[in-house]
């Protein structure tokens, strides 16, 4: 269903450690919004749903709400370094068009809700 490179494993289980909570495990998640139509929603939680999918990769425990996964299946989900920072890279099979920030997408057959996009980036 969800590709996580070593690297972003890697990174996103020393973001795991930092936190000092037992139990949180890896979301992911769609919603409607961003400036193509749908964006991305990932982080940590300890609490799972009825409807939710939970699987390992790369010893995490993934876990995906219902409605989001038809959205990302396929998702590949890497970790790049770059200059002062880095972060992590969502390539999505279903999407037709994506913001020019990579945390937004369309797909073929839902508008979602497109929301005005902000050209400032927020340092």
């Amino acid at each position: 269903m969800i590709k996580i490179s070593e690297t972003a494993s890697d990174k996103i289980k020393e973001l795991l450690e930092s936190e000092g909570t037992p139990n949180l495990f890896l979301r992911l998640g769609v919603k409607a919004g961003g400036c193509s139509g749908f964006s991305y929603g990932m982080g940590f939680d300890d609490q799972e749903k009825d409807d939710d999918q939970s699987f390992e990769l790369n010893g995490l425990k993934v876990v995906v709400d219902g409605d989001s996964a038809k959205y990302l299946y396929g998702v590949e989900i890497d970790f790049k370094e770059a200059g002062m920072g880095g972060g992590f890279t969502i390539n999505n099979p279903n999407a037709v068009a994506s913001c020019g920030c990579g945390s937004s997408f369309k797909v073929k057959d839902e508008e979602g809700a497109p929301e005005k996009c902000d050209d400032k980036v927020e340092a």
